[in-house]
């Protein structure tokens, strides 16, 4: 949720007033987070406990908020008046940003101790890295490109998971022939934009995402494959319900849940709805990649931003750098945020079956060269080019624009706001 002008004024005003006065003991390390809600507030007290073993405190600076765009407002006060967090949670290219402005402390030392090169995908590094330096330490993937099903629905239609868009859409057909809803979805330009991505991974493959969402090829974009891809677009809308402008995604994944609809196309982060529903993967509910996606994996990834506090990182940044990338850390964390880790070396043995296939297809994806960077959750492109698709994808999804409309509107969008 955007802050408007006047609240976002007011806050920059309070922070800024009272940042110049507080100032963080020496000992202390404080950490400016999104992380409110309590799975992952609990998550949060390993790390709080690992440095408290090392008499290190912990200065917790939490501000609630979807995608962490409040937290920015209040960051960009406290640095305004000369006193940054040390560590900072951030996404994408905020952290390439702060980083161009030579804000961000260099962790090099830290990550060649710790081999974060070894075990940390190249395609997350991007963001990690700024002109080949260590700047962030990487907390989670979350992948994009997930399918969330209702066993029983399936199981009583007699629906076998689909493994191509042709089976996909069989399987769709069966549901809506039944009188359940077919595909539970939110009408939200990010939820809009979350399938998008997927129906142009598996319409164009690997190579046409490359060129497409990230590089920006106007040829790619402007193509016939873009146009199949908003085809098909137009037939996933023929299968949500009615009411589905506007609905929250956990409301989406409720609908599934509560054995209103068969599908669901979401993030690793839907994962934690049916878990507190009491429902057991693979028993009550399937997981698994957008058909034709099978071997890629879209991600976005919560990274920590470390920032110089007046020269080379403090003890205490060195020790949080460190306990983050710990594979203790990334287990406990990630078993309960429904993500995976960042290392592709921890065990999965504390993990659920969702979480097991996550982890062998991100492994697998990294080793390939299939794991890309989600143009919806803001790791293809900075926010300027992904907010322009979104409005060309959210007024093709709800019939503003036909396929071959839609398709020269999105080339045009993404040449302005380049």
């Amino acid at each position: 949720m955007r802050l408007n002008f006047a609240r976002s004024a007011a806050l920059i005003a309070i922070v800024a007033a009272s940042a110049a006065a507080t100032q963080v003991k020496a000992e202390d390390v404080e950490v400016l987070h999104w992380w409110t809600a309590g799975g992952e507030a609990a998550a949060l007290n390993v790390l709080k406990e690992n440095l408290q073993e090392q008499g290190i405190g912990w200065e917790d600076m939490p501000v609630a908020g979807g995608g962490g765009e409040q937290a920015m407002t209040v960051l960009r006060a406290r640095v305004t008046a000369g006193n940054p967090p040390a560590a900072v949670q951030m996404l994408g290219f905020d952290i390439t940003d702060w980083a161009a402005e030579g804000a961000l402390s260099n962790l090099n030392d830290i990550a060649a101790e710790e081999n974060w090169d070894e075990v940390v995908p190249e395609a997350l590094q991007k963001f990690s890295k700024y002109d080949g330096n260590w700047v962030a330490a990487p907390v989670n993937v979350h992948s994009t490109n997930w399918v969330w099903a209702n066993k029983s629905i399936l199981d009583e239609l007699g629906i076998e998971q689909p493994q191509t868009w042709d089976e996909l859409i069989a399987a769709l057909d069966k549901v809506k022939a039944s009188g359940k809803v077919a595909i539970a979805h939110g009408g939200q330009p990010w939820q809009d934009a979350t399938i998008f991505d997927a129906v142009v991974m598996a319409t164009g493959g690997p190579e046409f995402y490359q060129a497409s969402m990230i590089d920006l090829d106007p040829e790619a974009l402007g193509s016939d494959t873009m146009k199949e891809v908003f085809d098909r677009m137009t037939v996933l809308r023929g299968y949500v319900d009615d009411n589905f402008s506007g609905r929250d995604w956990n409301l989406a994944s409720a609908m599934v849940i509560n054995d209103e609809a068969a599908f669901q196309f979401m993030g690793d982060w839907a994962k934690g709805e049916f878990l507190k529903a009491g429902l057991t993967p693979d028993e009550d509910f399937l997981c698994f990649r957008f058909p034709g996606t099978q071997d890629q994996v879209t991600f976005n990834s919560d990274q920590f931003a470390f920032f110089n506090q007046g020269g080379e990182p403090t003890a205490e940044q060195v020790a949080l750098a460190k306990a983050i990338m710990s594979p203790e850390f990334q287990s406990a964390f990630n078993v309960v945020k429904g993500s995976v880790p960042a290392r592709t070396d921890v065990s999965d043995e504390a993990f659920d079956a969702c979480g097991k296939k996550g982890m062998k297809d991100l492994a697998a994806a990294a080793s390939s060269g299939n794991l890309f960077g989600s143009m919806a959750h803001g790791h293809a492109n900075p926010a300027s080019v992904k907010n322009a698709m979104y409005d060309v994808i959210t007024a093709q999804f709800n019939g503003e624009y036909d396929s071959e409309t839609a398709t020269q509107e999105l080339v045009d969008a993404v040449s302005i706001a380049q």
